[in-house]
């Protein structure tokens, strides 16, 4: 497919969102002069609050793509970064583990984005849970802080699996040599990124609609069997819809869909556990109505390794 082509699909996709959002808005604002009559009501405005970030979030994503794989790169090599400083102020850090934490946010996480760049397959998928996994407990240990090591390491390495590693996956995409679909890898994202969070806004709206038996309300009170299937099986549907704009058949949309929805779903579950550990509600106040960065990523870190390794190796020659 020419550059135009690909351009012109790519609005599309982002036209089809921005009416969405222009809907959810309308309705939202119409909720809030009926219903809520222009006073607090808690369901209406947390509903209307995720929209208006929706639309920042559409807006920044838009123009990074407007600047190409350059721009997704540099985009998501931010994303990793605050990511990762909201993953670590979360952590239990002693003055023992400075020098690994300098190493994780000033040498790893540019080296990892610097390999996806330059699209060294081979090292980038091997790079953090290879070499920074033995480098940086090295780093801990030489400044002879024993107290809680293990539990501080552990925090270390998994904030850079979660926050780099897995969310790198997403520009990674662009690196993929598919046949027949040279220069759309940009819609690779699009796919992921509409179905995965799709899926987590129908998840909400069926939970409100119909939501009564908890999944894990230990973890997640927001969370419904309900708003589970519902949310799921609508992002699926929308998933096979979208065929059009990835190299999948309709049926291959669906599956790909329903295994990164579900993937996300149960990434959420895992967060929400960090979370819960660590006795906060959210990862931070990044982001209005949506938390911190890893509130709203936390479907897409554990959604983007499994999408882009089913994709090379089924897709890839």
């Amino acid at each position: 497919m020419n550059p135009s082509s690909s351009t012109h699909t790519t609005l599309m996709l982002f036209g089809g969102v921005a009416v969405v959002l222009v809907l959810a808005s309308a309705i939202g604002a119409l909720l809030k002069w009926r219903v809520a009559q222009g006073q607090a009501h808690s369901v209406i405005d947390n509903l209307n609050s995720r929209v208006n970030a929706w639309w920042v979030m559409v807006a920044v994503i838009g123009v990074a793509f407007a600047f190409g794989a350059g721009g997704v790169i540099v985009l998501f090599y931010l994303i990793s970064f605050y990511a990762l400083r909201e993953f670590m102020s979360l952590a239990y850090t002693r003055r023992g583990d400075h020098h690994a934490m300098a190493a994780a946010f000033f040498i790893v996480l540019p080296v990892q984005y610097f390999l996806i760049w330059i699209e060294w397959y081979s090292l980038y998928v091997i790079f953090i849970p290879v070499y920074a996994f033995l480098v940086l407990p090295i780093l801990a240990a030489m400044g002879g802080d024993t107290k809680r090591f293990l539990e501080r390491t552990s925090k270390v390495q998994w904030g850079l699996m979660v926050c780099v590693f897995c969310i790198g996956h997403v520009p990674a995409l662009l690196t993929l040599q598919i046949r027949g679909f040279e220069g759309r890898n940009l819609l690779l994202i699009a796919f992921l990124v509409i179905v995965v969070q799709g899926s987590d806004v129908l998840q909400y709206v069926w939970g409100k609609l119909l939501g009564r038996r908890k999944v894990a309300p230990e973890l997640s009170p927001s969370k419904t069997w309900e708003g589970l299937v519902g949310g799921v099986a609508s992002a699926t549907a929308l998933g096979a819809a979208l065929y059009w704009a990835t190299p999948f058949s309709p049926w291959q949309a669906a599956l790909m869909a329903l295994a990164i929805c579900l993937m996300g779903f149960f990434g959420g579950l895992v967060m929400s556990a960090i979370k819960r550990d660590r006795g906060v509600k959210d990862w931070g106040t990044m982001i209005e109505g949506h938390g911190g960065m890893l509130d709203r990523l936390d479907s897409v870190v554990f959604a983007a390794p499994v999408y882009f390794h089913a994709l090379r190796y089924w897709w890839v020659p």
